[in-house]
């Protein structure tokens, strides 16, 4: 073993420790208007996520709805989301590699020109034998998307100073659901109003803009790689984790949101669109409304538990476990669909629960992450996350043509409880741990 492996990689949170006991005290978290003005490498990422997220809500409403016209069937939906997860699942660990071993800027800006030209062959899709064509699509679009998102996590500490990550990280959460309630808005009316077509066109402009944004992007010499061989490096992620379970732990949040939370509720939503509250046509536009509930929920929780939790450890520990009751919290008052209103208050009640879970998890990893090591972790973590997300959507896809939605939904209120009790037992035991 060589000198490299034996010493111990330190994470960011472990080198702020240090500085904090050395004398010098923490700075206090810039602010979001700041960040965005004062660092332009975060400015130009940002911008790119913005266009990027309001073409994606544009292809998902324009995919789900052009599909429940042509099939009319809920385990086609469940295809369609399954589809969405297991691609970017099967590429993740490589995924993860490639963010660790070559420039993320670079392999940022190839993702997105690649999905451009993915995106305009939607618009060969015109009837229900098209639908393979829609399936094969999906499937290589999230595949490339898989290495889009663990390249875009782990740059985020490259451009960011300590004081800026967490207002950063928040920050593109924040964009993430802004953009979802805005992007499923416009999309589902875009769709309901011109057609799925006109979705994917806006979609595949999305992807050039954002290239252009990413162009700007100057990242330091030596954080945008880490050498050595791929074989070496994935079996160093998974020693790492295997070293540091509170590590792995926390790389199942999004796991969990995804079956237990989220990934099921997107598919049950459709349903709900097509055959209780029906506007626009096929319920584009409920469904739009929908999604967009969903979005400023997940971002305004987030934001306003940052005030109490700021980017201290336990603080956002006990966050996690309460982001999940409040997510139940809204399942149980979307189930039993008494209307659309009800529906839409549920919807952003459960968003808020997942926003604060998801936010929260992801800011841990990025304090606690080392850099050599980081695009790894994201991969892997992004990697349970679509596996879990692909299962929920196929399991409920299936149980919609066999029963009915209020029965599904009632179902899904308990399973957020089993997350927050699991990560609840671990937090005595890690606390237990750090006292030995």
């Amino acid at each position: 073993m060589s000198k490299q492996e034996r010493t111990p990689i330190k994470s960011a949170i472990d080198r702020q420790r240090e500085t904090e006991g050395s004398g010098n005290s923490p700075q206090k978290p810039i602010g979001y208007i700041e960040l965005i003005r004062q660092n332009s490498n975060f400015r130009w990422l940002w911008c790119g996520q913005v266009v990027t997220l309001l073409g994606d809500w544009f292809n998902l409403i324009a995919s789900a709805i052009l599909i429940t016209q042509l099939t009319g069937s809920g385990l086609a939906i469940g295809v369609l989301f399954t589809i969405r997860m297991i691609a970017p699942f099967v590429v993740a660990p490589l995924a993860g590699i490639c963010a660790d071993r070559y420039n993320r800027k670079h392999l940022l800006i190839i993702t997105d020109i690649v999905r451009i030209f993915i995106v305009f062959g939607f618009l060969f899709v015109r009837d229900e034998s098209d639908i393979w064509l829609l399936y094969t699509l999906t499937t290589l679009l999230f595949a490339v998307s898989g290495f889009f998102s663990p390249a875009r996590s782990a740059i985020l500490p490259d451009i960011t100073s300590p004081r800026e990550l967490g207002t950063a990280n928040a920050l593109g959460a924040a964009t993430w659901s802004v953009m979802l309630a805005l992007g499923a808005a416009i999309g589902g009316l875009t769709t309901g109003l011109f057609g799925s077509q006109t979705a994917f066109v806006i979609d595949g402009l999305t992807f050039a803009l954002s290239a252009v944004f990413l162009f700007g992007i100057k990242l330091p010499g030596t954080s945008s790689e880490t050498h050595g061989t791929p074989a070496r490096a994935k079996l160093s992620a998974f020693r790492y984790m295997r070293q540091h379970p509170d590590i792995f732990f926390i790389s199942l949040h999004k796991a969990a949101i995804a079956l237990l939370l989220s990934s099921g509720f997107q598919v049950v939503q459709i349903a709900i669109a097509k055959d209780y509250f029906v506007i626009g046509v096929g319920g584009a536009i409920s469904l739009g409304l929908m999604y967009c509930m969903n979005g400023i929920g997940s971002g305004i929780g987030p934001i306003f538990a940052r005030h109490w939790t700021g980017d201290r450890d336990r603080p956002l520990r006990i966050s996690i476990s309460l982001g999940y009751l409040i997510g139940a919290l809204g399942l149980a008052i979307a189930a039993p669909l008494f209307g659309l209103v009800e529906v839409l208050i549920g919807g952003f009640i459960r968003s808020i629960g997942g926003g604060i879970a998801w936010v929260f998890s992801t800011q841990l990893l990025l304090q606690r992450a080392p850099n050599e090591i980081r695009g790894r972790i994201f991969g892997t973590e992004f990697a349970f996350f679509t596996l879990m997300g692909g299962i929920a959507t196929a399991i409920v896809g299936g149980l919609l043509d066999r029963f009915d939605v209020r029965t599904i939904l009632w179902g899904m209120t308990v399973l957020p409880l089993i997350p927050a009790i699991l990560w609840w037992l671990w937090q005595i035991r890690y606390n237990r741990l750090k006292q030995e």
